[in-house]
């Protein structure tokens, strides 16, 4: 499929946020949503494998040929980076799975190239 070599940027891109802030704004109320970009912002990059954050996430992995995981496939092959991911920490007391803010097609595009690499992620 797609060669296994490293593909993700060390930050973030800046369009990634107000995204993150986009879809929170589903979830949460206007003030929680800004509270939590900013906690994001300041999260420092840490690495998860692609399989563990789908399990935590209880999301699915959507196949390869989805439009949006082949955009990323094709990213890959064409020597581009990825931006790491957007998390929101879960819950395990509470059943309160992760939120991946922003990145979700990222992360289902890794796992389809190697499920065990590990994504840079920043977690709030």
């Amino acid at each position: 499929m797609t060669a296994t070599k490293e593909h993700w940027k060390s930050e973030p891109d800046d369009h990634d946020y107000p995204a993150a802030a986009d879809y929170l704004s589903l979830l949460m109320d206007k003030g929680e949503v800004t509270n939590a970009v900013a906690a994001l912002r300041k999260a420092t990059l840490t690495h998860r494998k692609a399989k563990d954050l789908l399990r935590a996430s209880r999301l699915d992995l959507l196949p390869a040929d989805n439009v949006h995981v082949k955009k990323d496939l094709t990213k890959v092959d064409g020597g581009h980076l990825l931006s790491p991911v957007l998390l929101l920490r879960g819950r395990l007391d509470a059943d309160v799975p992760l939120t991946v803010a922003d990145g979700y097609h990222r992360i289902c595009a890794s796992y389809h190239i190697d499920e065990d690499a590990d994504i840079p992620c920043r977690i709030a």
